[in-house]
């Protein structure tokens, strides 16, 4: 059986208990602070389980795409090294939102696995939980009786808290769990040791292949567990892991998973995958791992970059480059030609790869060529630690150098350790890792933040968003809670019913008011700083203090939408919406967005292009922008349209985003602009009024990014320009073309810099002749040491030149007051270095203590810069004690 075939079973077999098969969401986590990646498939159901949503059925199925590479589920380390962890992989699910519980949960697992996989029941184990005295939840009894007619007693185990309780994070939904194992070892193992006895101990042949969650709680910010609003049920099956024992193989990898990625990778290399432990096939299966990660990610929207998720696929692409570099020899870009076997394998089941290879492949190639580049530059600097090592006699390298190569060149420890190992050396691991520890303290604390459990107020199914069409309502509070964080502190708001747009899609999130009506009390008034979805929560932020009393009083609420800054991001959004399709008509199809910012004073888009936009294609989109806001084409806004209809409509959609089945879209002339989008627009393009172009640039590999202007702050911008032109029209006394008046003024100013500079190296000359009659015979070399008078600090640097090759064996030192900045100077010729044992670099250090400043530079010369001129001369008369 495939793993295609596998993947299809599994839906199908759903499907016929009555679930609706959904989409996979995008790796990176939408609206979910605790979260950087989707780490499981429940991740985008969280809000269903917490009752702050409606699912789309009460039974649904997917294969979900995870990405476990930080925070608590951090799998990295263990990839390449075992047979079955991964950073992405396939999470096949099944899910309750209070429908059916435990019973239907365990019957369809055993049906699945060995009624259509055909698993022998003989290699089948299951866990139960044994309870926790200090959460107050009691042994699982429910689900071991259950199992028991199933599979007997014998083959149920008893799992604590760490096995057997399952939790997202610190917080939110959670409950007790049976995971179900099969133990994949040949006969004679089993014969000798039974596979009960193997359960979670981490043996590569006996492994967890499906988790059967049952949500019974939410876990609180103080740790205590409330009861949930409805039982769920969440299961996770590990596809890669299935596919293992479906196929009889005895690793992940050797499934047609990774087979196919492999070979490719066996071509490229030159070498044989075995399947061992060798450093070749390790790094194999690292790549064929990583490559899968970085390429959806990549296809989800996310480049790779110095910041949060963007540096972790960064960092997982730079792991997998740097092993096929230092196992499998390779020095060019190659993790690249693996795209296209990798879109091809998935087309059927996740398409976005396919629908962007060319884009996601020159993604990576760029990253590539640029870390094979770093990787030289460290493999540089760390010969240099080597040889000051060997020359001092030491055999260790320092953990902060050790740090420094990680955190500058991005070269990991165990390179820099391996390396070192061939020169008979070693590194301080635990320096390095205290090193490693503070910098992840620094970061705990820049992004420290903490919440109270939420104050309910009232039941709500949902929360109402009227924001399209009021920027005012009447509402209610459901529930509040308070946030400590770098700002202060802060409270999280949710009504019943809100005006507020919520920051998505780009558009950044309303300000404005509450009014809170109190019983027989005047109103109190909340102010609202920033509105943000968590989840499908809608949440209000204010900075109001001490706003608990009231909040809790409140009968009632208005909420009011700044409503001129609201118009303001509109005309923002649309005229983004006019400029991708813009973009889209100058440059090509390819063009598809890769992020966006709209707020009141500007807009921002990134986009995918391989090269820079020119001056004279930047004009032709901004003119198309006009003119369509010139045609003051209406709104055409279309809700709640099933998003099969809506893709025949041409409708837009982003990659990495996660739709429903119903979709809002936003058309400005059916021929033009087609997007599906939950933003707020203006109602008609003419309302924009105008467009203009600030900059463009590039933002990361293939992507670009342009920023613009809409309506007054556009009108201001030229206004300015205009301005400016006036000035210069009236100091260039009303010249008929002023670009001709300008070019000759800049052909005059160069003509007299010119002269200047000649002037200037003919009083050089002067100088230097004067400083050849000045030079004095020390000890068989020459000694020059005086203040002169120069223009600048590079004509002091051309002036040590021009001597030095004047004079053999020449020492040098000068010092010269350069419109209030004393610099020096140093030059020594290379005999008096070696006899002397002179540097100028450290030399310049000494004298410069005395002009309050500071330099350096190479042993032969080296220059300072000073903040007091009177130290010149003391300086001078120091540089004569040091060369006597």
């Amino acid at each position: 059986m495939t793993s295609s075939e596998i993947r299809q079973h599994y839906l199908d077999f759903f499907r016929s208990k009555q679930h609706l098969i959904v989409s996979s969401a995008p790796l990176v986590a939408k609206n979910d602070p605790t979260l950087m990646f989707n780490n499981s498939g429940m991740a985008q159901f969280k809000d269903f389980f917490l009752g702050n949503g409606t699912p789309p059925a009460k039974r649904v199925a997917d294969t979900q795409k995870c990405l476990r590479v930080s925070g608590k589920h951090n799998d990295l380390e263990d990839v390449g090294f075992d047979t079955y962890h991964h950073t992405m992989f396939e999470m096949l699910g099944n899910w309750s939102f209070g429908d059916y519980f435990k019973k239907e949960a365990i019957e369809w697992a055993w049906e699945l696995l060995t009624g259509v996989y055909k698993l022998p029941k003989d290699r089948l184990y299951v866990s139960v939980f044994q309870g926790d005295e200090k959460d107050n939840v009691p042994f699982d009894q429910e689900a071991w009786d259950l199992w028991k007619p199933i599979v007997g007693e014998d083959r149920i185990i008893l799992g604590n808290k760490k096995d057997n309780f399952w939790e997202m994070g610190d917080t939110g939904p959670c409950g007790p769990c049976s995971e179900i194992h099969v133990d994949l070892r040949p006969q004679e193992e089993v014969d000798q040791k039974p596979g009960k006895e193997l359960v979670n101990a981490d043996h590569p042949q006996v492994v967890e292949i499906w988790n059967l969650v049952f949500m019974q709680f939410n876990r609180k910010a103080d740790s205590s567990l409330e009861p949930l609003p409805a039982r769920h049920v969440d299961t996770g099956m590990g596809f890669e892991r299935l596919c293992m024992a479906i196929q009889g193989k005895k690793s992940n990898y050797d499934t047609d998973v990774f087979t196919g990625t492999i070979r490719v990778i066996e071509e490229l290399s030159g070498q044989t995958y075995q399947g061992t432990m060798e450093k070749s096939d390790v790094a194999m299966r690292v790549i064929a791992d990583h490559i899968r990660a970085v390429s959806f990610a990549i296809a989800d929207g996310l480049v790779p970059s110095n910041v949060r998720a963007g540096y972790v696929i960064r960092r997982i692409l730079r792991r997998a480059i740097r092993y096929g570099y230092s196992y499998l020899g390779f020095t060019e870009p190659f993790m690249t030609k693996l795209v296209p076997t990798l879109a091809l394998q998935f087309a059927a089941v996740f398409p976005e790869l396919n629908a962007q290879r060319d884009f996601v492949a020159t993604v990576i190639r760029e990253e590539e060529i640029s870390f094979l580049r770093t990787l030289g530059q460290g493999l540089r600097r760390l010969d240099q630690i080597i040889g000051q090592l060997t020359d001092t006699g030491k055999d260790t390298i320092d953990g902060e150098t050790v740090f420094e190569l990680n955190d500058t060149f991005g070269f990991p420890a165990d390179l820099t350790a391996l390396i070192a190992r061939e020169q008979r050396l070693k590194i301080d691991e635990e320096g390095f890792q205290n090193a490693l520890a503070q910098q992840k303290t620094r970061s705990r604390k820049d992004a420290a933040s903490s919440a109270s459990d939420w104050v309910d107020l009232m039941d709500a199914d949902r929360v109402e968003f009227v924001g399209y069409d009021f920027v005012e309502a009447d509402s209610h509070l459901v529930k509040y809670r308070k946030v400590q964080n770098k700002q202060g502190t802060q409270y999280h708001i949710v009504l019943d019913r809100t005006p507020f747009y919520a920051e998505s899609g780009g558009q950044i999130g309303d300000t404005g008011h509450l009014i809170l009506d109190m019983d027989r009390a005047d109103s109190v008034l909340v102010k609202i700083i920033d509105t943000r979805k968590e989840n499908d929560l809608i949440i209000h932020v204010s900075d109001d203090k001490d706003v608990d009393e009231a909040l809790n009083a409140a009968i009632a609420v208005k909420a009011v939408v700044s409503s001129d800054r609201r118009d303001l991001i509109m005309n923002n959004h649309t005229a983004t919406h006019l400029l991708h399709a813009a973009l889209r008509e100058v440059l090509g199809p390819h063009v598809a967005q890769k992020g966006s910012y709209v707020g009141p004073d500007t807009l921002r888009f990134d986009f995918s292009h391989f090269a820079k936009v020119t001056d004279e294609e930047l004009e032709q989109v901004e003119h198309i922008v006009n003119q369509k806001i010139r045609e003051n084409i209406p709104l055409d806004e279309k809700r709640n349209v099933p998003i099969d209809q809506a893709k025949q409509m041409g409708a837009t959609a982003l990659f990495g985003e996660k739709y429903g089945d119903f979709v809002r879209v936003i058309t400005f002339d059916p021929g033009y602009s087609v997007e599906l989008c939950g933003g707020t627009h203006v109602s008609a393009t003419g309302q924009i009024g105008l467009f203009k172009f600030l900059s463009e640039g590039s933002v990361s590999t293939g992507v670009r990014r342009v920023e613009a202007i809409t309506a007054d702050k556009a009108l201001a911008l030229m206004r300015e320009q205009q301005a400016t032109l006036d000035e210069l029209k009236e100091l260039l006394k009303a010249p008929k073309d002023i670009v001709k008046a300008v070019q000759s003024l800049m052909e005059e100013r160069n003509q007299l810099q010119k002269k200047i500079e000649a002037l200037e190296n003919e009083k050089l000359q002067q100088v230097k002749e004067q400083l050849l009659q000045k030079a004095e015979a020390v000890n068989g070399y020459t000694v020059l040491i005086q203040r002169v008078d120069v223009p600048s600090a590079d004509a002091l640097k051309q002036l040590a030149y021009d001597l030095k090759a004047k004079v053999n064996n020449l020492a040098l030192v000068l010092g010269a007051d350069i419109n209030g900045k004393p610099q020096l100077a140093v030059m020594l010729a290379d005999e008096i270095i070696k006899e002397k044992n002179l540097h100028a670099g450290n030399m310049v250090k000494e004298l410069a203590k005395e002009i309050r400043g500071g330099g350096g530079g190479q042993p032969f010369f080296a220059t300072a810069g000073g903040s007091d001129a009177s130290g010149l001369d003391r300086a001078l008369a120091k540089g004569r004690d040091l060369l006597a």
